[in-house]
């Protein structure tokens, strides 16, 4: 008797003092990425795989207080690259069959929620030869309250990532990739 209830105890102070999951946003497009993309891509492009450089990453704790996460439980590096495959697709240049393929890497991804900041780092390489690297630092308003902090660093991931497509894609050698 002793035994379960202390295991009820142990059970009950579990469940109350749970962690918080933050899902990020699912990626929404931006309209700038589209237009840029219609200006530079001549030709239609495939998007291969995207490595990590610590690859299979789908969660980063935050605060201690839970983990920030892909909506699907989706890779981070996946994540990315269905953005950008998104971002493509809108702008009528994506195709599966392309002659033309990019493939890429999440060189890094990582996020203060103290100071409001998401760092990622990606290169994408084309099967021509080139290839371009770009990093964004997107800023984000946080709190000192943990739970708000991770909230708004979980909710600021898709806005990076589309900052970063940006940087990709506004590049001036972003046509050497696609052409």
């Amino acid at each position: 008797m002793k035994n379960h209830l202390m295991a009820l105890c142990v059970l009950s102070v579990a469940f109350i003092s749970g962690c918080s999951t933050y899902a990020t946003n699912r990626y929404s497009i931006s309209a700038d990425n589209v237009v840029a993309l219609k200006n530079v891509a001549g030709n239609k492009v495939a998007v291969g795989a995207f490595g990590a450089t610590t690859p299979g990453v789908s969660s980063i704790m935050c605060r201690g207080v839970g983990p920030i996460k892909t909506p699907d439980g989706e890779s981070f590096e996946n994540f990315v690259r269905n953005a950008l495959i998104s971002e493509m697709k809108i702008a009528d240049v994506y195709s599966d069959d392309a002659g033309v393929k990019l493939t890429g890497n999440l060189d890094k991804i990582d996020f203060s929620s103290a100071s409001g900041k998401w760092t990622l780092g990606v290169t994408l390489n084309s099967s021509n030869g080139n290839s371009l690297s770009v990093t964004e630092d997107y800023e984000f308003t946080t709190s000192f309250y943990g739970e708000t902090a991770c909230n708004q660093t979980g909710q600021a991931l898709m806005p990076a990532v589309q900052n970063v497509i940006t940087k990709l894609v506004s590049n001036p050698e972003f046509t050497t990739l696609v052409n």
